[in-house]
């Protein structure tokens, strides 16, 4: 009975870390459509939703220790959850990724309009799919899916590294232009928040490993 129990236990935490997954990719995700559409209060929602997905880890962090608690776990038992652990610690991170870009969003909505470069659709897109993908791999126990998705992070670090280059050059030239630079530093930090969510995903992946094989490995 008590074996039963942790798996019950085991199997309601793994539901309740694809749920805060599902939350955060949906925040990346209403992040970026407030960028795009320089959408002030699409921004502010996603701040104030962040206190949601603060809750769905304070719960699971809070269920694993009574686990430990009262089921005694051995020594697998406990890497599995350790393992849960480390997931939802990095999808919180994440979360807090979308709620930077989302008031990096709001002092942008206050200067002049100006598109978009192209590289960051391009890094939103992938971004929000390596969520969603990692998630799949977790939900799926797929320790090679992990893999793959770890090994995209390559396209999105190249894509920061010339859109940091061109904004660096942007404020570098012409006649001294405030809100420009102050626009082009916000975008810098909007790449960088998304650079590190790929980062976090990259995480993800090496704690699905983990949670799968008992390996520790480096994927980044």
């Amino acid at each position: 009975m008590p074996r039963l129990t942790f798996e019950r236990e085991l199997a309601s935490l793994r539901e309740s870390v694809v749920r805060m997954g599902t939350v955060v990719e949906a925040q990346i995700e209403a992040s970026l459509d407030a960028l795009r559409r320089r959408d002030g209060a699409s921004a502010e929602k996603v701040r104030s939703q962040d206190q949601y997905l603060n809750e769905l880890f304070k719960q699971i962090r809070e269920q694993i220790f009574m686990v430990i608690a009262t089921q005694q776990p051995v020594a697998r038992d406990l890497r599995r959850l350790m393992g849960i652990q480390y997931i939802a610690t990095e999808l919180e991170r994440m979360g807090d990724y979308a709620v930077r870009i989302a008031r990096m969003t709001k002092t942008l909505v206050g200067l002049p309009d100006k598109p978009l470069r192209a590289e960051f659709g391009l890094m939103g897109d992938l971004s929000i799919g390596q969520v969603h993908d990692i998630l799949e791999a977790l939900i799926d126990e797929n320790e090679a899916h992990a893999r793959e998705v770890a090994g995209r992070d390559n396209e999105i670090d190249r894509l920061y590294h010339r859109v940091f280059d061109e904004l660096i050059t942007e404020m570098g030239t012409g006649k001294p232009d405030p809100d420009g630079a102050l626009r082009a530093v916000t975008l810098l930090l909007v790449a960088h928040n998304l650079e590190r969510i790929a980062d976090r995903v990259t995480n993800v992946a090496e704690d699905i490993v983990f949670l799968e094989t008992g390996q520790v490995v480096e994927l980044g």
